[in-house]
């Protein structure tokens, strides 16, 4: 069998057998269950907490695109934290371990095995990330009586091109730092980087920094002022970072 797909096929087993198949899709369905139960009785708690305090203050009645808006923020913040953490060893962790150099006395080249790597975990982010949106989208149908699907669906599809490129920073981060752990800490600097930098217009319409909060509005279906820069230059920038991570990783001593 080529190198290639047995090297494929062990990357989805690791994923099936250890702890990567529990933790992200506990995390997923964990938001995807909660986000529109949350959305539904938010005015109930912030009522019964707030009591007398609030006044005549009212809040308006929800409705599914909020439970929409707290999906997609959970995804731009606490879940992209998590890909950040979990894929910080992505390369390190088989050189440290010393199965690349296994891999690699096959045939089978360094920039195939990144490639492969990348491809593998994409999908099974993918896979996730639609599943849970469907999970998102049956929860709110089930606690508003309507749920369109449409919105949500745009809206997690924008995201997941945010997703890749951390995915792609992630690899190539893992390639250039030996440590999981410093890789996982400059993975974190650069989102709070593109986080703050999408405050900022001209960045956030033309760079990933503003893919974030246009899924969200998306979902939400509020006007979006810019979405073809940022998705095009992510798309770039997720193969850029693919293709350095390779180049680096074939410089690195095994």
């Amino acid at each position: 069998m080529n190198a290639t797909l047995v090297f494929a096929r062990k990357e989805t087993l690791e994923i099936v057998r250890t702890w990567r198949i529990v933790v992200l899709p506990a995390i997923l369905l964990f938001f995807a269950v909660s986000a529109p139960l949350l959305a539904r009785f938010t005015p109930e708690i912030v009522g019964a907490v707030g009591g007398d305090q609030l006044g005549s203050l009212t809040l308006p009645d929800p409705t599914y695109l909020d439970a929409y808006s707290q999906w997609m923020q959970s995804l731009g913040q606490i879940f992209l934290f998590a890909l950040i953490i979990i894929y910080g060893g992505i390369v390190s962790s088989e050189t440290s371990s010393g199965t690349a150099i296994l891999v690699l006395t096959k045939p089978m080249s360094r920039g195939a095995f990144v490639a492969v790597k990348v491809v593998v975990h994409s999908a099974f982010l993918a896979a996730l990330v639609l599943i849970g949106t469907l999970v998102t989208w049956g929860v709110t149908a089930a606690v508003f009586g309507q749920a369109p699907l449409e919105p949500v669906w745009e809206g997690t599809l924008v995201w997941l091109v945010l997703g890749l490129f951390y995915l792609s920073l992630m690899t190539f981060l893992s390639a250039l730092i030996p440590s999981a752990a410093g890789a996982a800490g400059a993975g974190i600097g650069a989102f709070v980087l593109l986080t703050m930098g999408a405050l900022w217009r001209p960045l956030a319409d033309h760079s990933p920094a503003g893919l974030s909060g246009r899924a969200a509005a998306v979902a939400a279906e509020q006007p979006v002022p810019e979405l073809l820069w940022p998705v095009l230059v992510s798309l770039a920038g997720t193969v850029a970072l693919v293709v350095a991570a390779a180049v680096l990783f074939r410089r690195r001593e095994l």
